[in-house]
């Protein structure tokens, strides 16, 4: 059973990995030799065309960095009719993009769900991830099976674009967390406190939060942190003021009042802005340190 895998970056390439590791057979595109060549060293078979990989396969999972580049894969299936053919795509889009592909993929008779993730990179490589997944019960039954190769919750969201509603309201609240824990931290450290005796008191309180705990914008407590690492890998600032740009999107269209979330896309902007695009999106503690 063939699957393919488009976008082999850092949360792509863990994924495929483990679809490896569970027995199936990825056959792998990405633009980046670097990707290509890793992706063949853990047994994928790379093809340098969706066209050619596509062929004879079952199903296909994309990790895609905008809705532009779905757009596109969607029209290059439009050009190789594959009835039955599974498209699970696991990019973090525009609802209405999402929408518009479920649209045209039903109409070519391939099923298609939008399943974004979240997780982080640890979790891509552990298998741990979670999906959170728009579609038809039966297209959704289907994705199930490779989805669980991956991630250990998958949950069904509702209908087209539900996965990326799910997404992007999940990751706005993410960064005002992240805001939150990384001023905690300022104001404790200002106040005498050490970072870990705060750590071990808030994680037991109140405040307690996925940021907090699994995520600590401080070195030290969480050692799979990527302030660990001078804040290098991880989930780039970058990808986080896209996410947040898309929810700002969501509110112009919806007329949602979301003041705490206008401020965090204010703070990450800021923080690229600043070329620190590429460090993890907990770098927002060294801004809010210096008084962003």
């Amino acid at each position: 059973m063939d699957v393919v895998f488009v976008g082999l970056g850092n949360m792509g390439s863990g994924m495929a990995a483990n679809l490896i590791k569970a027995g199936l057979n990825v056959r792998a595109v990405d633009p980046s030799e670097v990707a290509r060549l890793k992706a063949k060293a853990y047994g994928a078979q790379v093809f340098d065309n969706l066209a050619s990989a596509v062929e004879g396969a079952c199903a296909m999972i994309t990790m895609l960095p905008s809705g532009r580049e779905v757009r596109e894969m969607a029209h290059i299936l439009a050009q190789n009719p594959m009835d039955g053919f599974l498209w699970i795509d696991c990019s973090t889009i525009d609802v209405e993009t999402a929408r518009e592909t479920h649209q045209v993929m039903a109409a070519l008779g391939v099923d298609f769900v939008d399943a974004p993730v979240s997780g982080g990179v640890a979790a891509a490589n552990e298998g741990r991830l979670t999906f959170m997944v728009g579609g038809a019960e039966p297209a959704f039954k289907r994705a199930s099976h490779y989805l669980a190769k991956m991630g250990v919750a998958i949950i069904h969201a509702g209908g087209e674009g539900a996965g990326q509603a799910a997404k992007i309201c999940n990751n706005m609240l993410l960064a005002i967390t992240m805001i939150g824990t990384c001023e905690a931290f300022g104001l404790a450290r200002r106040l005498g406190l050490e970072d870990q005796t705060f750590f071990d008191i808030a994680t037991n309180a109140s405040g307690q939060n996925w940021a907090l705990s699994s995520y600590c914008p401080v070195a030290g407590p969480v050692p799979s942190a990527p302030s660990n690492r001078d804040y290098e890998g991880g989930f780039a600032s970058s990808l986080m003021l896209k996410d947040l740009g898309l929810a700002m999107q969501a509110v112009a269209q919806t007329d949602a009042h979301t003041p705490m979330g206008a401020k965090a896309h204010t703070l990450y902007e800021t923080l690229v802005l600043a070329g620190h695009g590429m460090k993890d999106f907990s770098f927002m503690m060294n801004r809010i340190e210096r008084g962003v």
